[in-house]
Formats: structure tokens, sequence, C-alpha cells
């Protein structure tokens, strides 16, 4: 654990690193002022309702919209062929995901459709009920095909190709090998194997995917307001596609309802909408209902995978081995591709652990469902099932207590670098001292005393443990190798204004997690402002610097130290303009709320606002030669690892009815490092949120297809997500091991609690029920499933 805090140079009484601090659009949003695509109107603006395959897989033979066409209110009827020669099709792969293919797909299918929902038809009209009315009247002659629904056959040789001319179903396949993995096996003292089963699940985001294109044929630009986190993303795609110049387009992206990786892909619909207004010369909007949500926003996990652990009698782990097979529906999706979750898991088993022999194999396969794609977590929560279920399953195999297991083997704290089996790099991670704080928070040894009294009384109670690594901060190693054009950097473009108040434009986005918040944070520690002071702007392509956005938990890391380097050359230039006022040394001042100071005794020179005022107004009482330069922009984007890696570990107290299946959860533990912590409120939330995001497909959470491809329960009456009233207390607790890449130190925290939940859950399940001698490793743990493996049903 590295204990070097890279911010005592600038600390101070006002400091804003480390506090919890409320949003500073907290009273906005909570006023009901908050500015989501849903609520926006244009001038002119049409709206468009999709008409949606009801098949998995059809051939469409035939479209007519003579009846829609004469509708009242309706503005045009466009077809997967006509909207082709708007927009262009995209295949979604990466070259250093070498093998990984993908057939073209298009903004509408244009002659097969290859999911139930698939958009057929547009139907554009002057409201969305005008819209939704005639989309009923448009009628398609459909050909259904057989489907290919169970990834477990997609690649039998008689099952029908979704794509002929790819040669088969098999879109991905990595093998890794490393160590003597068979000499491990073979000398082992115990070897476990399970089968693991990761049930489909989505989102479910509180605000559906939303977008509106509005193309100005006088300017020829469009302005496309969207729901996404990643702007400038969006404005290189939808440039590439309907044949323009990025400066012609602009991205807007305001307020968002929540996005958990769900708005960071490129939809065909919401393409479908901004080639519409180019194509109509018009502004059109869309807003997905929850139906659509369900068929269409990209679901995530659905993993099968044959893993099988290797250890001595004393607990030291000896080998890792896995096969795994993922389904990802009929493409890869476009940009980040369809294969990035299969590939985490290959990279991610075992990896806190000491092992250095692990084999892995891992299938991504096509089929007739909706597309999956990267999710909050991505990989994380299977890889960290797999890894931990078997840890479990091992410890109880030799007899052997879990946080003993766990003791033994994971990596200790003072052996970094080093790297994982897989060829993960590690700066500097705190297993040891995180799992000593989780035991110690949980008063492990009471627990389970009170456990054991407890199943006396046929209350059957389950202590279960999960360690976990986390990527953060990636950099260019996660897309721009495979030549995405998704940028790896952030920037920040901050700037004094002539009142003293500060504006800082970056390129990170806002979804709920508290980009704004860490932003301006940030900004006012570096310049010793009042944070009151600096009004943060994200989310604009013509109005701030070029930049990723916000995923894979990079915002603090990587678009916080963009503001720390841009306020400290702001702060560096305000005393170079204040030194030449008052005719003193720069050095010998410093910035202490808002005010130019004598450095050392605080003493108040002049205010900020006195120093913009001359600068701006007053120049010719400068010195000759001296130009006051009152905004800075900087860039940062990590170098020397690929990922600053995160790493902690959660417990979870349930109880478990063996008459019911019922699970009932009663505490739940972390402990995370996410090195330096800028808003402690806010690494919590964001926690505790991760977690509750995890239990949901451990628990309930389940994307149901039948065998001819149809989704059974795309609605909020069928789909089961978690709720407050079932939720237990979380308790979150930390160890700090900044990063030595940046001066601020700070990695991510979103996805920590989505990683560890599953698996913590699932092994207090199984811990809970091991007087019964069953062991589940399949998710959802439905009470179906448990009374199942009770041998009840």
């Amino acid at each position: 654990m590295n204990e070097h805090n890279p911010l005592t140079a600038l600390d101070r009484p006002n400091s804003y690193i480390g506090r919890a601090l409320p949003r500073p659009n907290l009273t906005r949003l909570l006023q009901g002022r908050g500015q989501y695509v849903s609520d926006m109107s244009l001038p002119r603006m049409a709206h468009v309702a999709f008409v949606r395959s009801p098949y998995a897989h059809a051939r469409i033979n035939g479209i007519d919209a003579t009846e829609a066409k004469a509708m009242p209110g309706v503005v045009a009827v466009v077809t997967g062929k006509e909207l082709a020669e708007v927009c262009t099709p995209w295949v979604g792969v990466l070259s250093h995901l070498k093998g990984l293919k993908s057939a073209p797909q298009h903004a509408i299918a244009v002659d097969r459709a290859c999911w139930q929902g698939e958009a057929v038809c547009a139907v554009i009209a002057e409201t969305r009920a005008a819209a939704e009315d005639a989309a009923e009247r448009v009628m398609v002659d459909y050909e259904e095909l057989e489907p290919v629904t169970d990834m477990m056959t997609a690649l039998d040789s008689e099952t029908p190709l979704i794509h002929p001319e790819l040669g088969d179903n098999l879109a991905f396949e990595r093998n890794l090998d490393v160590g003597e993995v068979d000499k491990a096996f073979a000398e082992a003292d115990a070897v476990v194997e399970a089968e693991f089963v990761f049930g489909r699940h989505t989102g479910v985001t509180l605000e559906p995917r939303a977008v509106i294109g509005d193309w100005n044929p006088g300017e020829e630009r469009l302005t496309v307001y969207q729901g996404t986190q990643a702007p400038h993303m969006m404005q290189n795609i939808i440039a590439k596609h309907l044949g323009l110049e990025e400066a012609q387009v602009r991205v807007v992206c305001k307020d968002v309802g929540g996005s958990f990786g769900i708005k960071v892909h490129v939809y065909p619909d919401e393409m479908a909408v901004v080639a519409l207004s180019k194509l109509l010369r018009r502004p059109v909007k869309y807003v997905a209902d929850r139906i659509e949500s369900f068929n269409t926003d990209i679901h995530a996990r659905d993993h099968r995978c044959k893993a099988k652990i290797a250890v001595k009698a004393d607990g030291l782990i000896t080998g890792f081995a896995i096969d795994d097979v993922t389904g990802i529906g009929p493409y890869s999706m476009y940009p980040r591709t369809s294969a990035i979750e299969a590939n985490q898991v290959v990279n991610l088993v075992g990896g806190q652990y000491t092992n250095q022999n692990y084999r892995a194999r891992t299938r991504v396969v096509f089929q007739n469902k909706n597309v999956t794609c990267q999710y909050r977590a991505v990989g994380h929560p299977i890889a960290c099932s797999i890894t931990e279920g078997l840890v479990d399953l091992a410890a109880r195999e030799i007899g052997m207590d879990p946080a003993a297991m766990r003791r033994r083997n994971l990596i200790p704290d003072d052996a970094y670098p080093c790297a994982a089996a897989s060829g993960l790099k590690f700066e500097s991670l705190s297993h040891h001292a995180s799992l000593d704080k989780l035991l110690s928070m949980m008063d492990y040894d009471g627990l389970r005393a009170e456990q054991a009294e407890l199943r006396k009384r046929g209350i059957y109670r389950g202590i279960g443990l999960a360690t976990f690594i986390e990527v953060t901060n990636p950099s260019a190693a996660f897309y721009g190798v495979g030549g995405a054009r998704i940028s790896s950097q952030d920037g920040v473009a901050i700037r004094l204004e002539a009142t003293g108040r500060i504006i800082v434009q970056t390129s990170i986005t806002e979804q709920g997690q508290g980009s704004e918040a860490i932003t301006a944070q940030v900004a006012a520690h570096a310049l010793g402002v009042p944070m009151e002071r600096v009004r943060v702007i994200l989310g604009d392509t013509d109005n701030t610097p070029y930049g990723g956005g916000t995923w894979a938990s990079r915002a603090a890391g990587i678009g916080g130290e963009a503001a720390w380097q841009a306020g400290k050359a702001l702060r560096t230039n305000i005393l170079a303009v204040a030194a030449s006022i008052l005719q003193a040394d720069a050095d010998a001042l410093d910035i202490v709320d808002a005010k130019v100071v004598d450095k050392g005794t605080d003493v108040e020179r002049m205010p900020l606002e006195e120093v913009a005022r001359i600068a701006y107004f007053r120049p010719d009482t400068l010195p000759p030669g001296f130009q006051p330069e009152l905004m800075a922009v900087r860039h940062f984007v990590p170098r020397e690892y690929p990922f600053a890696f995160t790493n902690g570990i959660q417990a979870s107290w349930l109880e478990v009815d063996p008459d019911t299946g019922f699970v009932t959860l009663l505490k739940h533990w972390c402990v995370e490092d996410c090195g330096t912590i800028i808003n402690p409120q806010l690494v919590d939330e964001q926690i505790r949120g991760g977690i509750v995001q995890g239990i949901g497909p451990a628990l309930y959470e389940h994307c149901l297809y039948d065998e001819r491809g149809q989704l059974t329960n795309a609605s909020m009456a069928d789909y089961l997500v978690p709720m407050a009233s079932e939720m237990p207390d979380i308790e979150v607790g930390h160890v700090v091991s900044p990063t030595m890449e940046s001066e601020l130190g700070a990695k991510g925290a979103g996805e920590a609690g989505t990683a560890g939940a599953p698996a913590a859950v699932v092994n207090a399940v199984n811990d809970a029920l091991a007087p019964f001698d069953v062991r589940i490793v399949e998710i959802p743990m439905t009470p179906e499933v448990i009374l199942r493996a009770l041998g009840k049903i």
C-alpha cells in the first residue's frame, strides 16, 4: 500500500480534495429543472416511431406503407433500403482482437431482421402518437427463418448460419495458456470443477435512450441532442456514416438519467434518427419507450463457463482453467464491439492471486437475440464470480476457512509492481490491507459464531466473501490500438472571467455519478478559490476540449487530472499577472479564498476580480511586453500502465429459507481502494449503487427468451429489479493506494460495487446452504433455482 499523498503541496484549510461536498447540480435537479432530451422541443420538430420485427429471424419480402402515409400528421415513411442511401452500414470489429468478425449492420434492417425488436421501417409524423398510430398500419411481408437461440449449439454443424458470408456463427475466440497448467492439476491435492451460468440482463436506466437530430440546411450542419457518455465519439461516427465532416456535426449532451454503459454505444435506431433529420431537412426526435428499451438497449453477461481450480492441502492455489462461451446477438456492437467482455473475463480470472498457472478459452457466438455489449463492470462480475466461487468451493473441499484461503493466496501488498498470469500489470494494490479491514468492519469471527448458533435453531445464514480487481483509467490499450476513434485522453480548459469567477470546460460527461462535482472540486482546490465560484461546462463538442467522455471508471482519474493540471497552469498565470501589478516576485505570492496573498502569512494583496479587471480592461498599466494569459488548457492520458487497477473485497451476510428458497439480505460490506478520494460521499454513493446493481442480476434480473427468440418479460411488471426495501445496509470502507501516474493519484470507483457483489451474494447463499451439501453456481439465484438445488422441486 502506497501512502504517498501528491496533494500535500497545496494542503490548506479550504482544501476541496477529500471533502464530502454536495453536487453543484443538485438543487437544479431536485427542483425538476433538469434538461433532458425527453423534455426538449424544437421548431418544426417531427417524431419517429419504428416498426419492429416480431420475429427473431425473418426475411423482409416487402413493405406496404400506403395506408400509413395517408394517416393524419404523417410526414414520411422510410424503409431501410431508402435510409441506406443516407447512412452507410458499419462493422463492429477492433483490429487488436484478432479474428473478431461481424456482418455489416444498417440503421434500419434492409433484407432481414435478425432479432425480435430490430427496426424494419421508420414512420415520421408531427407527434409521437400519430407516428405510432401510422406504424400500426405499415404492412410488412415477413418470411420467418429458423432462429439461432441457444449459444451452446450455435457452433454445431447442423445449426443455421445467421450470416452465411461469415462462414460460421463464431464471432471471436481467444485462447491463453500460461505456466505449467497440466502439471499443476496433476499434482494438486484437490481439484474442484463447476459450470458457472450467468443470465442475460440489461441496464434499466431511469431515463430511456433519447436523441434529437437537427439538420440545418442553411449552415449544412447537424446538431445532435443525445443522452450519451461519449459526445466526441458520436460526433466522429455520425459524420463518418452520414458523409459529413466532423466540423459539420455538433453533439450536445445535457442531463442524462442514468447510463451504466448503456448509452456509450452506437444504436441503429439513433443513427436512423440523425439520418432522417438530414433526409427530411428538419429536426427529428426519438425517445424509446420501456418495451423498446428492453428489446433494443444492449443486454449484458449471458455466459456459461466451465472452470476448475487446483489447490494444495495447505490452501495454496496452483492452477486455474476456464472454458467460456457467450452469446452476443446477431452483430458485434459498434464501435466498442461485443468481444471486450469475453476478453476481459480471460484477462481477469485469478488476477488477484499469486498463482501463475492459467489456461483459458473464450468463444463469442452469434445468436438471434438482442445484441450484448459493455455494461457496468464489463466482464468483472463474471471473472470475479468464477474466481471467488472456485476459491470458496476449494476451501470447502479441503476444510479451510474462506478468509484464510484468500489470505494464503492474495498477492502481498509489498509485491508491487507485478503482473497477473494473464499479463495484466499492477502498479500498487492493497488486497491484504483491504481483507484485514473488511474482517474487522464486519466482525467476521463474531458472525461465524452467530451463524453456528443460529443453525442449531434451523436458521440458515451465510457469509460470502469476494475479492476483486477493477480496470480503471484505461489508456489507448482499450480501443485506440484497435483502430477505434475513441479518445483515451481527456481535456480541460479553465479561465478566469472578468468578474473573478472560474469557468471550466471539460470533455468528461455527467450521467449522475458526480463528474461535475469532482471537476469543480479539483479546479477549486488547484486555484485556491471557493467551489461556488467555479462553473463547469461539459457535454458539448462545440464548447469542450476533445476527449473520451465518461466510461470505464475514468472521469476522476483522467478528466480530474486534466482539471488539476489546467488549474495549476492557470494559477501560475494568475500569479504572474498579480506579480506584475504588485511589482512582486510571483513565487512569494499565493491564492487563498480567491485572493492573492503573501505566501506564508496569507496577508491579502488583491482579490482575483481586481487581477481580472486590470488584465482585461487596463492592460495598458502592465509592464511593457507583458501579456496576461488568464486561460489554460491541459490534457491527460495514462502512459506507463494500460490501466490503473483498483482492488477491494466485499462481504454479504444473508439468510436463506430452505422451504421457500427466498433470500433475505441482512448486511453488505465493501472495502475499496480507488487511490486518492476526491469526494468521499460521491465515491461511497457509487460503490453502494454499484453493489445494488450487482445484487440485481445475482438474485432478480433476467432477460428471458423462449426457443423462438422471443423476449418474454420485456416490461417492468415481469422483469424484476432490486427495490430499496429488499436491499441491505451497505457499509463502505477504504484503503488508499494512489496511482503514481498522476499528481492527483485518483483511480476509478464506479464499477467496483458491481464487480464483486454477485460473487459475494452467491458465496453467501452457498455458505448458508452448506449443511444441505448443495452448491449453486447459476445466477440469478431465484427461489426456483435454490429449491431445485435442494431437491424440493
